[in-house]
């Protein structure tokens, strides 16, 4: 599942790449991730938050020379939930203490697969018929319409005397971007980790998204990969069930590593990016999809600006989910049925230069228990004189 050639970028000699490691007896560990090993930058900076603080971090990275902690194939072989040996190195999400926000309905396809969501009252046996409906009125291209222009207020003018006005429309075409809390700091898995779905729903999914790593100041650092776990039945149920629908035990991943940005990777290069995602079941069943950041709604830099400003302070930064585009509707269960996950899938999230993010699911009951918070790291950094 974790190979070292699909996991780095495949132009990974030039990548910035920024990781976190767990080693025993001292706790997570900041590190530099390379095509040949992974090394120690805590003395660069303590925490992951602290290096995007750096007024340059490419720079600070590449005239750093940390400690070698082992070679990258290796903790990355360890890094799998089904190999974990606790006493050796593994990778972490490599991200701290950032919150972690999320942009959601940025995509028009997602955008009307929420509104089918709401209609259908988280009812998935329904959502096919509802879809068709839905399209009848609002048509499947909006692609063209700018949230919260002229054309985008009229077009809500015309869609609420039809009665079909949606919250999802609201912030889909609307002037303010809907951004969320996902999770709790410090509560990301990462790369070979198993992400968890609450055992009550029967409708889920992945969502394959860009995650950018902004500093205090607002400015977006480098980018990362990340799968906001989604409960499509308790959201579609009532849109104040969010915060169950999203925050459970393992149900956001990150990684598997932040790439910095420098002259070989920047945001023009995000805007670029197209994802591919893989569910893969033990039942034989397989899906692929896609997510093209191209045609996002809103630009990502218009995004974060939403998200932190003078209403909105993060001290130690935030990592932001850019949404996705990929809404599952392939039958897995039977006609009308849609797409839920099973257990033991395994599911990556990849773009070139980026690398891909795995992981298998499980129940959030289940997986392991989130343990590790910002106390504890914050007195494994005091045991190692980081403070």
């Amino acid at each position: 599942m974790l190979g070292l050639a699909a996991t780095l970028p495949v132009d990974s000699q030039h990548a910035l790449l920024v990781g976190r490691v767990h080693v025993a007896g001292l706790g997570a560990v900041l590190v530099q991730v390379r095509g040949e090993g992974v090394y120690d930058i805590s003395s660069l900076a303590a925490t992951c938050s602290d290096l995007l603080e750096l007024r340059d971090p490419a720079s600070a990275l590449r005239s750093h020379t940390g400690v070698k902690l082992g070679d990258t194939q290796d903790i990355l072989a360890n890094s799998a939930h089904n190999a974990l040996d606790l006493s050796a190195p593994y990778f972490l999400a490599p991200c701290d203490l950032q919150a972690i926000k999320a942009a959601g309905v940025t995509f028009v396809s997602s955008m009307l697969e929420r509104v089918i969501e709401e209609q259908a009252r988280g009812d998935a046996a329904k959502a096919e018929g509802v879809r068709q409906a839905v399209v009848a009125v609002i048509g499947e291209n909006l692609s063209a319409v700018k949230p919260g222009s002229p054309e985008a207020m009229q077009l809500k003018a015309v869609l609420i005397a039809q009665g079909v006005w949606s919250q999802y429309l609201e912030v889909g075409i609307g002037p303010d971007a809907e951004i969320f809390t996902k999770s709790q700091p410090m509560s990301a898995v990462g790369t070979g980790a198993e992400i968890g779905i609450h055992p009550e729903s029967s409708w889920n999914n992945p969502e394959p998204e860009i995650v950018l790593a902004v500093n205090s100041r607002g400015e977006v650092q480098g980018a990362t990969l990340g799968n906001d776990v989604n409960l499509r039945d308790f959201e579609g149920r009532s849109a104040l069930l969010l915060g169950k629908a999203k925050d459970n035990n393992a149900s956001c991943a990150i990684g598997p590593f932040i790439r910095i940005f420098d002259e070989h990777f920047t945001m023009d290069d995000v805007r670029q990016c197209d994802l591919a995602m893989q569910v893969r079941g033990t039942d034989g069943f397989v899906m692929e999809g896609a997510s093209s950041i191209s045609k996002i709604s809103r630009d990502p830099l218009d995004l974060a600006s939403q998200a932190i400003g003078a209403n909105h302070q993060y001290p130690d930064g935030f990592m932001l989910f850019l949404g996705t585009m990929f809404a599952p509707t392939q039958d897995r269960h039977g006609p009308g049925q849609g797409f839920t996950h099973v257990v033991g899938d395994v599911v990556t999230v990849s773009t070139p230069r980026l690398g891909t993010l795995a992981n298998r699911v499980n129940t959030s009951d289940k997986v392991a228990p989130w343990t590790y918070g910002a106390g504890q790291l914050m007195r494994d950094l005091a045991r190692r004189d980081l403070l």
